[in-house]
Order: structure tokens, then C-alpha cells, then sequence
């Protein structure tokens, strides 16, 4: 396992859909309550990790979603309201090269829309979720319907116009970006819904995870009750993401300090590996869309994880 020492608490963790090797991360002084962020752009190498670019903001920063259009661009959300584009051909310590600054208060979530290649999402503590394309100046669109906390809005991975959002008034909505209404509210969890991912291969298949410490994965056309529920942390799921490589897979990482990749296809055993590689929470995770089982995960203990899948029950 390979691992990279980040100075601040991590946070979130994305590889690059340009480079396999390439990832970013974005980290937050003092647990994210109170002080400076960085956006780390790194370098997965044959004996380690190392930092390619570093970029220093006034607030911490939460999340990360590299552009689908262009290799060099990554966007990153502040506990300050604002979501920024940084270029990594810019020297290290640079100055972002926008700065989106309408949400009032904290954006926990940024997703690039993997279809049109030209927007992302936000979602805030301010309750509402924004569109937005990295040319104007403004964004494009405001969807208000969420009661509480927004932690995570993400787009569809085949449909440009759809997306999913979760909420800490523990509902999973699904909304179509042309309305402003959602066409679905889905009472997901009875706690605070921390994450939500697509199935990459299943454009009707939702997976949610909660302060309930349960993953639940939704049909949403039938939307009255979960397909499946997992169980196995011990507190919060703080975030889900779905394997790129497989239908059956997906990863979770909790308040318990650990990761679990989970195989629906064991229906006896869906736990394929439990990993207690980390000391603190571990609220950052990836797979690697080139590298067939490498994964990635960031903590509140300074460490950013890499590491490859083995045999079941196994990593290295």
C-alpha cells in the first residue's frame, strides 16, 4: 500500500479520467471546523506517492471533481460558499483560475457531468443545488426542495440531464436538470443521508449511505422500498462509489475508520474486503478507472491510500 502524508485532514479523492496515474485530493486544516485548505494534485509512482501541484485556500475545502473536457482543469469545494477551477499547469500556490461564489454557506459536493462534459453540480449547506459551466459567469440553474444539509449531489452516468441528491432530512431525490421540480422524493434512510452514487451500468440503480450505518441500494422506478440493504460499519457511511469495472461491486468508507468493497453477486457474503488501514475517519475514497481493482482513499489522519485489490479478502 502505497501512502502520502497530507498535513491537513483529508477529504475527498478523485483519479483523473485523463491519466491513471494522476489524482487529486483536497484536504482541511483543524477537521474542516476552523482554517486553511489544499487542493493536492499527485502522482501515483512505482514506490510511492508524490505531489505533482499544491494550491493553498483561506477555508477548507471538502470535495473535488476533475473537468470531463480538459485534462489540466479540477474543481473544489470551500467551507466558504465558493467552488474553484484550478489549473494544474500553474505553478504550485497559485491563484485559482475561477471562483464560483454564490452558495451561502458550506458545498460539501462538486460533480462534472460525465455525458455533456461541460457543467458540474454543486450541492451546500445552504439547501440548494446549483449547475454550473466553467465558461459564464454565473450559474446556469438553482433547484430548492431539500429541508436540511445538502452532502452530496451527483449527475447520471448516461443520462446528461439527470441527477441524484441526498440530504440530512433523509430523503434521496431525483431530479431531470430541464425542471425545477424533482420527479422523485424517496424516503431513503430514518438518519441523515450522507452519500449517494450511481450504478455505473445501471442507469436506475441508486446506492445510498447513512448515519444509520446501513448502505441501501434503490431501483428507482420502484420506489417503496430498497432492492438491498448492507450491512457491516459500525458508524456512518460517510461515502459510496460504485466500481467502474463492475455492475455488483461498490466501496464504502465509514466513521469507523475503515473501507469495505462490497460483491452483491456473494449474496451470502457481500463483504468482499474490510481495510483498517487508517486511523482517523475516512471520508475520501475512488476506484481508478484504468487500473482494473487500484482504489484510493483519504482520512481526517493525514494519509492518502492507494492501493490495488487482490484475491477476495486481500490487498496489497
Amino acid at each position: 500500500m502505497k501512502r502520502f502524508h497530507s498535513h491537513f485532514n483529508g477529504y475527498s479523492v478523485e483519479f483523473s479520467p485523463f491519466e491513471e496515474q494522476r489524482m487529486a485530493c483536497v484536504t482541511s486544516q483543524h477537521f474542516g471546523i476552523i482554517g486553511n485548505g489544499r487542493q493536492y494534485i499527485l502522482d501515483v509512482l512505482d514506490r510511492d506517492i508524490g505531489a505533482f501541484k499544491t494550491f493553498d485556500t483561506r477555508d477548507g475545502l471538502y470535495d473535488c471533481s476533475w473537468s470531463e473536457e480538459n485534462e489540466c482543469h479540477v474543481a473544489s469545494s470551500s467551507g466558504d460558499g465558493s467552488i474553484k477551477i484550478w489549473d494544474t499547469q500553474a505553478p504550485s500556490g497559485g491563484r485559482p483560475i475561477k471562483s464560483f461564489e454564490e452558495h451561502t454557506k458550506e458545498v460539501y459536493s462538486v460533480d462534472w457531468n460525465l455525458v455533456t462534459k461541460d457543467t458540474f453540480i454543486t450541492g451546500s449547506w445552504d439547501q440548494s443545488i446549483k449547475i454550473w459551466n466553467p465558461r459564464t459567469e454565473r450559474s446556469l440553474k438553482t433547484f430548492r426542495e431539500h429541508r436540511y444539509c445538502i452532502y452530496s449531489a451527483i449527475w447520471s452516468p448516461r443520462n446528461a440531464h439527470l441527477f441524484a441528491s441526498v440530504s440530512g432530512d433523509r430523503t434521496l431525490k431525483i431530479w431531470d436538470s430541464r425542471d425545477t421540480r424533482s420527479l422523485n422524493t424517496i424516503k431513503a434512510h430514518d438518519h441523515e443521508i450522507l452519500t449517494c452514487d450511481w450504478n455505473k451500468y445501471n442507469d436506475k440503480e441508486i446506492v445510498t449511505g447513512s448515519v444509520d450505518k446501513t448502505i441501501r441500494i434503490w431501483d428507482i422506478r420502484y420506489p417503496d422500498r430498497p432492492t438491498t440493504i448492507l450491512r457491516g460499519h459500525t458508524y456512518a457511511v460517510r461515502r459510496i462509489k460504485c466500481s467502474p469495472h463492475s455492475e455488483s461491486m461498490l466501496a464504502s468508507c465509514s466513521y469507523d475508520m475503515s473501507v469495505i468493497v462490497w460483491d452483491r453477486a456473494r449474496e451470502q457474503d457481500p463483504i468482499l474486503a474490510r481495510m483498517d488501514h487508517h486511523t482517523e475517519f475516512v471520508v475520501g475514497l475512488d476506484w481508478n478507472m484504468f487500473i482494473d481493482g487500484q482504489m484510493a482513499s483519504c482520512s481526517w489522519d493525514e494519509q492518502v491510500c492507494v492501493w490495488n485489490l487482490g484475491r477476495p479478502g486481500q490487498f496489497r
